[in-house]
């Protein structure tokens, strides 16, 4: 069965020449994969924003997914560091790696993931894994203030016309600094651990996926399990106020996780501030105006940072 790269991955393509070149090379790079590792597709090809995962079967008949990930992509450069650090102990087993080629062979997870359970449920698989996969650092890991300290200097070079009230601005530029001065003892962080990262083995025991692994606070990880499924908050079976749910999650996350509830509170203000100052940038790089998609999500990332301090 030949690999058949899915067409939203081939839409990244309007991303830049980088991601042409990348997926112009990824059905040869699959392919020689596939017969190098002795590799049997089984279905159709899935896809992540940056990688394309293949279902496949090895030489015994073990069905697993070789995960081919865009070489541009900074966050996971050290993915498969991550996964054989933790041994499939709370995350997917790594079976086999080629970082040159940025390729990973996994274990099969069927799934479910997370998606469609009750949220504080889900919120409290989560801050369970928390546990299992902050493990001490790994030297080949970048730390989390290198890449805070230069989101930080991006966030204030946009100046005041930020749609984002100066006061929350404010705050995450003093509590980023603060943060990283007095930070706990470092641990390898997940980076991106929400619903969709986690996934159920055979068993119906819960595995991360897809780590953007880097050493730094255990407490930067809540921020996507808020940002996440936000529309439910507000729908016909939301239970209280959009402020109520966002808050009931994150003191769900905190309590399992073991988690220091001001430091974690001050790392979503962190986050969240950076990711609508993101959207900004991206904006202004296309020489345009804010979309109604980007209106709405610095929208949320403004609801969250309020929520989580009232």
């Amino acid at each position: 069965m030949p690999v058949t790269i899915p067409e939203d991955l081939l839409a990244q393509r309007s991303l830049g020449a980088d991601w042409s070149a990348w997926l112009d090379r990824l059905p040869r790079l699959a392919a020689d994969l596939l017969e190098e590792w002795h590799l049997r597709p089984t279905g159709p090809s899935r896809h992540g924003h940056c990688s394309l995962v293949v279902p496949v079967t090895d030489a015994d008949g073990v069905p697993g997914a070789l995960k081919v990930t865009f070489d541009g992509d900074e966050e996971s450069q050290h993915e498969g560091l991550a996964l054989q650090r933790w041994g499939g102990d709370g995350a997917v087993r790594l079976r086999r790696a080629d970082p040159r080629r940025r390729a990973l062979l996994l274990d099969w997870l069927p799934g479910p993931d997370l998606a469609d359970a009750w949220d504080v449920e889900a919120c409290e698989v989560v801050g369970a894994l928390y546990g299992r996969l902050h493990v001490p650092p790994l030297p080949q890991l970048a730390s989390l203030a290198s890449y805070v300290g230069r989101w930080l200097d991006e966030l204030d070079g946009l100046g005041r016309d930020l749609p984002v009230p100066r006061r929350y601005v404010e705050q995450a530029l003093s509590l980023g600094p603060d943060l990283l001065a007095d930070a706990p003892e470092p641990v390898v962080v997940h980076g991106d651990l929400h619903y969709a990262n986690v996934m159920a083995d055979d068993a119906g025991e819960w595995h991360a996926i897809d780590p953007k692994p880097m050493v730094g606070d255990p407490h930067y990880e809540p921020a996507p399990m808020l940002w996440k499924r936000m529309e439910e908050l507000t729908g016909p079976l939301a239970v209280g106020s959009l402020r109520d749910g966002l808050r009931r999650r994150f003191h769900a996350l905190v309590d399992a996780g073991g988690l220091d509830e001001a430091r974690a509170r001050d790392w979503v203000v962190v986050r969240m501030v950076v990711n609508a100052g993101w959207t900004v940038q991206d904006a202004r790089a296309a020489g345009r105006g804010l979309e109604p998609d980007e209106q709405d999500w610095i929208t949320r990332c403004i609801a969250i940072t309020k929520a989580v301090q009232d």
